[in-house]
């Protein structure tokens, strides 16, 4: 086990460092983790370009990360289903477990949550970092640790497609080809979707979603008409999607994902861009298109570890950059410009001489 406790903190806008911090004690409930593979995010990197992620604003040195895997080294006197040297993926977000919210099962929505690496909290890119034990899911041996930090992102898709309702035979429109797009494109295929269609600007992307089981694709260009991009999404279906989920944040996107859509079906927005935007409300409204928000995901980790236990998806293939935790700025300079054709960089914690990827 490292003795340093090297961390990745953001201090504000361009401004991430490379500091040592106390190697933390887990509290009764907690279990202490040797860090393993942490994701960076596309919060991440608002956080670090613009000093916030909609209306959560970096207002303090905040420790990035939370997409992450570890494995146990110490556990609180209260744990009694980990013990150390379990592998583990680690789901950043829990509320405060007796609101009507989390009663409820939506903890998600729990006015006191606490997220990796959401302001005022910090997140886990660190050598060492404790975590509530009911919030860490072991892993099967066969599960790399890879898949495991995947299992966050994995999760807003599988929350994504129960929020729209996916089943045998949905047709399902998907806005965006970047991390969340990909997976909530093979979530929908594994959960029986007849027929997936996924647009982006840029093509690279799109060729991924082809290898992933994208049954069509769509590149639409920067201030393309938008009922022509309509009238090119309905020939690709033969028909109109029943269900479209905006996993970009984009406005455009997010009225293609109401003018698209079937009368009658459901368009989730999950993409997080501009905090007030425009939506065609009187056609969403006329043809009783239901529009459902997305944020983050709640009792979904299960179901997102049994999928790629299952070998039902593959999400290795989104994986396109390793790094060690050294190289924290080279990593997140190559997520920010999409460098390399980068789609989810991981950055590995432990030092070279444990876990180098190279």
């Amino acid at each position: 086990m490292a003795k340093d406790n090297l961390t990745a903190v953001l201090y504000g806008i361009e401004d991430l460092r490379l500091e040592q911090r106390p190697i933390p004690t887990p509290k009764d409930d907690e279990v202490l983790l040797d860090m393993d593979c942490v994701g960076i995010c596309g919060s991440d990197v608002h956080y670090l370009v613009r000093g916030r992620c909609g209306d959560f604003v970096v207002q303090k040195p905040m420790v990035i990360g939370h997409e992450a895997s570890g494995v146990v080294s110490k556990v609180g006197s209260n744990v009694k289903h980990l013990k150390a040297g379990d592998r583990v993926a680690i789901e950043p977000g829990y509320g405060c477990r007796v609101c009507d919210f989390c009663k409820g099962g939506r903890y998600n929505l729990c006015a006191d949550m606490i997220f990796c690496a959401t302001p005022p909290y910090d997140g886990n890119l660190a050598r060492h970092y404790t975590h509530p034990a009911d919030f860490c899911y072991k892993l099967p041996p066969h599960v790399t640790m890879e898949e495991g930090a995947l299992l966050e992102p994995l999760s807003v898709g599988v929350h994504a497609c129960r929020r729209a309702g996916v089943g045998l035979g949905s047709e399902v429109l998907i806005l965006g080809a970047g991390p969340i797009g990909l997976v909530t494109l093979i979530t929908a295929k594994s959960m029986g979707a007849g027929k997936v269609v996924v647009t982006d600007l840029l093509q690279n992307r799109l060729d991924v979603a082809k290898e992933l089981g994208a049954d069509g694709t769509l590149v639409v260009e920067v201030g393309a008409n938008e009922m022509e991009v309509v009238k090119k999404v309905h020939d690709l279906f033969g028909g109109e999607p029943d269900k479209t989920i905006d996993c970009s944040g984009a406005e455009a996107t997010s009225r293609l994902s109401v003018l698209a859509t079937r009368s009658g079906g459901c368009a989730v927005l999950v993409g997080m861009g501009a905090s007030e935007v425009k939506l065609p409300l009187a056609n969403a409204l006329a043809r009783e298109v239901d529009i459902r928000g997305v944020f983050r995901y709640c009792n979904d980790y299960p179901a997102a570890l049994s999928l790629v236990a299952s070998g039902k998806i593959d999400v290795k293939r989104l994986i396109t950059h390793h790094f060690n935790i050294e190289e924290t700025a080279e990593a997140f300079n190559t997520s920010r410009h999409g460098l390399g054709g980068a789609i989810k960089v991981m950055i590995h914690v432990q030092p070279k001489d444990k876990n180098n990827p190279k």
